[in-house]
């Protein structure tokens, strides 16, 4: 196919493809019906001289070949909505829409704050939060995500990820705990059972051709605690393990188990007078929570502003 030749009609229909995996769903996006999807593909084929998708029990899967094409091919057309798009984005009359995947501690955190200011400032935009899929990687790329707020060990070399918070840790058991009565070591809390907070989710997510985010699935110290214990030759003791901080609250409300979280998340979660903080009696580092998003993406003034706009509240926190 020579760019003389270039149908744009046909590549948009190959990218909707390579993200839906569905003939339909395609469709349904581009306003086309599945009759025009099928046959602009069969067009593709011939110009490109590839398969480029197959049919099976999971949908339209791509070929080697169209997993190449991909990623140049998107960031074409993102370079060409960019072009055509105005360049201005003004917060008081925007009706725009910012889609963020974030987890327990955020939402209670930081996204009040957030949301207080866009209500300011931005009072028509509208904030869309996501949990974490299989599909994380492929969404943040294709701008159906703008941004993650989570933990992160690694990242493809085409996302950023900015400090938003360091966060200590604090244990947190009920009012009226034993532990509450006085100073407490090490040797009290692994006398006492522990809530331990560890995602269900692989830490890996990929994506085929597109590299991999490598995300921390837990809040916990990254192994000080448990290397104090092994360091003393001894064990903590876990009652019960649970994929999230929220469910790790409301057990330790109703029980003698204590739990590690994160502090403004504990201190947040005491206020209702049920729970108490016993700050950790061994050194703990502090847990970064950072901001995710495509690097290329700052070039659309709306997602620049939205940054600028969690960073800033961040900040305040």
């Amino acid at each position: 196919m020579h760019s003389q030749t270039l149908d744009l009609n046909l590549l948009k229909v190959f990218d909707a493809l390579l993200e839906e995996r569905s003939v339909t769903r395609a469709g349904a996006r581009l306003g086309l019906t599945q009759s025009a999807v099928s046959h602009a593909l069969n067009r593709l084929r011939y110009s490109l001289g590839d398969d480029l998708f197959l049919r099976d029990s999971r949908g339209m899967t791509p070929t080697p070949r169209a997993m190449e094409i991909g990623p140049r091919l998107r960031a074409a057309l993102d370079a060409l909505q960019a072009a055509v798009t105005p360049v201005t984005f003004d917060p008081a009359t925007s009706d725009r829409s910012f889609s963020v995947v974030a987890g327990a501690y955020a939402c209670a955190v930081l996204v009040p704050s957030l949301v207080s200011r866009m209500s300011e400032t931005a009072p028509r935009t509208r904030l869309e939060i996501g949990e974490v899929t299989p599909s994380l990687v492929d969404d943040v790329d294709s701008g159906r995500v703008d941004f993650v707020i989570a933990g992160f060990e690694s990242v493809p070399d085409r996302f950023v990820q900015e400090l938003l918070l360091a966060e200590q840790l604090a244990w947190i058991v009920r009012t009226g705990h034993p532990l509450t009565e006085g100073p407490v070591s090490l040797a009290d809390l692994l006398r006492t059972p522990h809530v331990l907070v560890a995602s269900r989710r692989p830490p890996f997510i990929q994506s085929p051709g597109r590299g991999a985010l490598v995300m921390r699935s837990t809040y916990e110290d990254r192994g000080a605690f448990e290397s104090e214990v092994a360091k003393r030759g001894l064990e903590r003791r876990i009652g019960v393990s649970v994929p999230d901080t929220y469910a790790a609250l409301a057990i330790v409300a109703r029980s003698d188990m204590a739990a590690l979280i994160p502090r403004r998340l504990a201190l947040l979660s005491a206020q209702g007078g049920r729970l108490q903080l016993i700050d950790p009696p061994y050194e703990s580092p502090a847990v970064e929570i950072t901001l995710l998003y495509r690097r290329d993406r700052l070039e659309d003034p709306a997602i620049a502003w939205m940054r600028e706009l969690m960073l800033e509240v961040a900040k305040e926190l």
